[in-house]
């Protein structure tokens, strides 16, 4: 499912000067130009020798256009190393779009990705199809080559050791020899790919909804590749319109809805130097899902994660790459689903690893032997871990990030890898807010991007005990930010906790209008994802259509509702079976709190949501008409057989097992409440939630004679990724918000 969650991040400007001029937020300023947020960075990486750190800056004319970019540690100095717009460029395939769109980087162009040679000493980058690699110690214009790769590449990496640049093409893996001369470097490691045999890619819903966008993992040696290979013969066709403006393509995708058959995978290994793929037995039954693969560091096993259909079940095994023979080395059960991690770490100097685990409730991690045998907790409690952010097997520390003080938080902490403070993590991270953490290999130290809801973006540069080592971009918001002709109408949000039917926190933001006055009685904008593993309360930098729509009179409000990730399993695992009915619970829980406070008028309360944001609109509409006023609801799912199998049957089961709770689940079985003003969006060439959620509505609302405004987008695709349309589209909302919930005419009932 598509996390398009438009107030993940707040900002406040309470310490701001009030004699600074303040000019006007606009929807074209929000998307056009130099990105408000200044000049802060993305995909920081640091070199492997430590002396620098890379990372891609977006043009100062341009915010959805990426250069690439280097801070040197020893000589305090920010340079650009490479101009995208100086290197040739083309159309994207077909492909490369669809895995972007699968990434969530499709409305960005230049450079948007790229990666360290072992050695320290160049770059590779992907751009337009063609690979470039960057040598930081070359001289006479000669630090960029362009490699020879035959046709587009796709998924390109460095290897471990720095001999080959692998990647794939026309649905086979490759490698490009480095020590090779040209004429003789280019090798095709696997050759029946092509039709519906892929190798080396990941399948549909390991992009979509497993997070992991590639299909070939290499040995640390150097010596061999693991790959994926899947057959989607049996996928069933969704045949499907993209309606763009100029044409209309007929589209057959292999799209495997909630009940029909998946993709048919295996395992193989490859030596890096050619010969036959060899295939690893994954048992007798071929509706599974190959969720990781990881070499351990001595390159002679690997393991992988297999999990079941139901996803009730997940087996890690150990390979050896020479014989193939393997062993279970653990198994995750649950009763309702299992979340992927990718937390999985093997120690280099002891038959031990670290492995996630939601068993107890709550996501910890425990150490384990190579045999198998749990040795201890590493962490424990009421609390989660997010992820696993660093390990100093010499030291004995592991670096995780965690909400464990405040939910709408992301902290860092240490924990000793023998156990020792299970329950007494200690924060490293300077700040209450959101850091987000790149450690660097060794775990000495890590690049931290932090916000907080008066500090857009910060990076800095800081040794694993949080000390500062330098700033990589302080992104003072001065005269000279983007955003400083703007700080002066901010709206600082307050935070604070409702209860559920069942007791639990459900925490909630608000934004008060810009020049609040306590006396009057203000419309409100509800906003919100409301899907498994969103979190939209969160205590950092702003989303600015929110203050937009402050600005513009609105109280703007969010609540986190059951089913989000980052808390208990208690509080996750009540959607399971049916959907759209705890999480629109909740949701009325924030709306009826609104409706008490004096300065909301409870007859002008409206709702807006994107993907399943206006699935939980179309519900919150068909279920509570009574109580709200109005509603936008963007590319949303309407009826889950539509959706894919491991998203759906994740919460769902299968349509074949679960009848029940896809029809009360859907949209369609409550529309005779929807009585609100409805403005309905989608993409016309969306190939995630497909159209056809929203023809089905359409039809729906036609045939019982109930009235809705429809906005569609020629080309779009899910995120409506082009600057003209994500203006067009909030425009839209908000112009639809004015007429339907501040302007309303006639004020609705409220008991």
């Amino acid at each position: 499912m598509y996390k398009t969650i438009l107030f993940a991040l707040t900002f406040g400007a309470g310490s701001m000067s009030a004699a600074a001029s303040a000019a006007e937020l606009t929807i074209e300023r929000i998307f056009d130009g130099a990105s408000l947020s200044g000049a802060a960075p993305i995909k920081l990486k640091a070199s492997p020798d430590g002396t620098r750190v890379t990372f891609l800056r977006a043009k100062a004319s341009d915010q959805n256009t990426y250069d690439l970019w280097e801070y040197n540690v020893n000589v305090n100095a920010t340079r650009l190393l490479v101009d995208s717009k100086l290197l040739e460029s083309g159309e994207l395939s077909d492909a490369e779009k669809a895995r972007r769109e699968r990434a969530r980087v499709a409305g960005r162009k230049g450079i948007i990705d790229y990666q360290w040679a072992p050695d320290g000493k160049k770059l590779l980058f992907p751009l337009s199809g063609k690979l470039y690699l960057y040598d930081l110690a070359a001289f006479g214009g000669k630090t960029l080559r362009l490699l020879d790769t035959g046709g587009e590449a796709l998924d390109p990496k460095i290897s471990p050791q720095g001999r080959y640049v692998s990647f794939v093409r026309a649905q086979n893996l490759w490698v490009f020899d480095l020590h090779a001369e040209a004429k003789t470097a280019l090798h095709q490691l696997t050759r029946d790919g092509g039709g519906t045999v892929h190798n080396a890619e990941a399948e549909f819903v390991a992009q979509e909804e497993m997070a992991r966008q590639t299909g070939y993992w290499w040995a640390p040696d150097d010596s061999a590749i693991a790959f994926e290979r899947f057959d989607e013969a049996k996928v069933p066709i969704a045949r499907r319109f993209e309606v763009y403006a100029d044409r209309t393509d007929v589209i057959e995708q292999r799209y495997p809805a909630a009940g029909q058959t998946n993709v048919e995978v295996k395992l193989g290994l490859v030596m890096s130097d050619g010969g036959e793929a060899r295939f690893v037995d994954l048992g007798n039954d071929p509706d599974v899902y190959l969720t990781r693969v990881d070499w351990l560091p001595d390159s002679k096993r690997f393991a992988y994660q297999l999990m079941q259909r139901n996803q009730q079940r997940l087996d890690l095994n150990l390979v050896d790459a020479k014989a193939l023979t393997q062993k279970t080395l653990l198994t995750e059960t649950s009763k309702t689903w299992i979340n992927l991690h990718d937390d999985l770490r093997f120690l280099a100097h002891q038959n031990a690893f670290v492995w996630a685990s939601e068993r107890s409730g709550w996501k910890h991690l425990y150490l384990y032997t190579l045999d198998g045998t749990l040795k201890h907790a590493i962490s424990a409690g009421d609390w989660n871990i997010d992820s696993l952010l660093g390990l100093d097997e010499k030291l004995g520390l592991v670096y995780v990030d965690s909400n464990r003080e405040f939910v709408p938080d992301r902290q860092i902490y240490a924990l000793k890898l023998d156990g020792s403070t299970v329950g007494t993590p200690h924060r490293v991270s300077h700040g209450d807010g959101v850091h987000a953490p790149e450690f660097s290999k060794n775990a000495e130290f890590y690049i931290d991007t932090f916000a907080d809801p008066n500090t857009p973006p910060q990076v800095s540069l800081r040794r694993a005990d949080g000390s500062l080592v330098a700033w990589i971009e302080r992104n003072l918001l001065d005269e000279h930010h983007p955003y400083w002709l703007y700080r002066e109408a901010h709206v600082v949000p307050e935070f604070g906790t409702l209860k559920s039917v069942d007791g639990q926190d459900l925490y909630y933001k608000v934004y008060k209008p810009r020049g609040f006055d306590p006396a009057k009685h203000y419309p409100v904008f509800n906003t919100y994802y409301g899907g498994p593993h969103g979190q939209v309360v969160t205590r950092g930098w702003t989303d600015y259509f929110a203050q937009y729509m402050a600005q513009h009179g609105y109280v703007v409000f969010s609540l986190d509702n059951r089913g989000m990730a980052r808390r208990s399993r208690a509080f996750s695992d009540g959607i399971y079976r049916q959907l759209g009915k705890l999480e629109v619970e909740d949701q009325l829980v924030g709306i009826r709190w609104l409706k008490t406070q004096p300065w909301v008028d409870p007859a002008r309360i409206g709702v807006f949501g994107w993907s399943y944001g206006g699935y939980m609109t179309a519900m919150l509409l068909a279920k509570a008409s009574t109580e709200i006023a109005a509603g936008v609801a963007v590319a949303p799912v309407t009826d889950w057989s539509l959706y894919d199998t491991f998203y759906t049957e994740r919460y769902l089961d299968t349509p074949q097992h679960n009848a029940e709770g896809y029809e009360l689940s859907s949209v369609l079985h409550w529309l005779d409440g929807l009585k609100s003003p409805l403005l309905l969006a989608h993409g016309m060439a969306d190939d995630n939630v497909l159209f056809t959620n929203s023809t089905k509505l359409m039809a729906a609302l036609q045939s019982g004679g109930t009235p809705f405004q429809l906005m569609t987008y020629p080309g779009g695709k899910h995120g409506m990724s082009t600057p003209a349309m994500k203006k067009h589209i909030f425009h839209a909302i908000a112009d639809f918000f004015d007429a339907n919930v501040k302007n309303a005419k006639v004020a609705k009932s409220t008991k």
